[in-house]
């Protein structure tokens, strides 16, 4: 049985959720509904049931699973958070790639990237290996969590790729964007760490100028 201390912290610092029954009664839905959701919200990481005292609402901190409101991206403000977020990790995993691919790993990067630079590179195609260009790398850390973290942030990012190719002239967008991933891939073919992080960083903070996004990252680079 859980102790009278466990049951307290548990009170303090999640929101326990009512019974099914009365769940049900609030709602005006069967018993089943009230399970199925709850299930649900479980296998989402957002609750979790404690034996012996019910189910609890986790903090976000506390919860596995990760949700980005795409909603909330469309304040600027949000969207830097996101854009310095992939500068962070992205770099780091450009880097641990340089000194970890195998050549497997570098033709599947290279295979992205002659697609974003073939004939798709003018339609939904390109934007598509565009992030496979990314995910590739974070797969060639050899991390599986850096390649998990790195593909959901990915495809929190695409609709962004969609409004830079709507708000700059396309063939000049296109020509920069994947000069960028040139550069990136050219590092990681020499194995020079510095560099991919470096190419990566530079790529970001451009993709960020592109949709107008200014990353305090680039403010502080540019003040020293």
């Amino acid at each position: 049985m859980p102790s009278a201390r466990s049951c307290a912290i548990a009170a303090r610092t999640t929101l326990r959720l009512p019974t099914e029954q009365e769940l049900s009664e609030k709602f005006g839905v069967s018993g089943n509904v009230v399970r199925e959701a709850i299930a649900q919200l479980r296998a989402d990481g957002m609750i979790e049931a404690r034996q012996g005292i019910g189910a609890f609402v986790l903090a976000p901190e506390q919860r596995a699973a990760i949700r980005i409101d795409r909603e909330a991206l469309k304040d600027t403000h949000n969207m830097e958070r996101l854009f310095e977020l992939r500068c962070i990790l992205e770099s780091e995993s450009a880097a641990l790639a340089a000194v970890r691919r195998g050549q497997e790993h570098l033709e599947s990067i290279k295979a992205a990237l002659d697609r974003m630079g073939g004939e798709e590179r003018w339609e939904e195609g390109s934007i598509d290996a565009d992030l496979l260009f990314h995910r590739e790398i974070a797969r060639a850390t050899g991390n599986s969590y850096i390649h998990t973290f790195i593909s959901f942030v990915c495809e929190q990012i695409r609709h962004s790729i969609h409004y830079a190719r709507l708000t700059n002239p396309l063939h000049d967008l296109v020509e920069v964007n994947v000069g960028e991933h040139v550069r990136i891939y050219e590092a990681l073919v020499a194995g020079d760490p510095v560099a991919a992080a470096a190419a990566m960083r530079t790529h970001i903070i451009g993709a960020a100028n592109r949709v107008g996004v200014k990353l305090p990252l680039s403010k502080t680079s540019g003040a020293k």
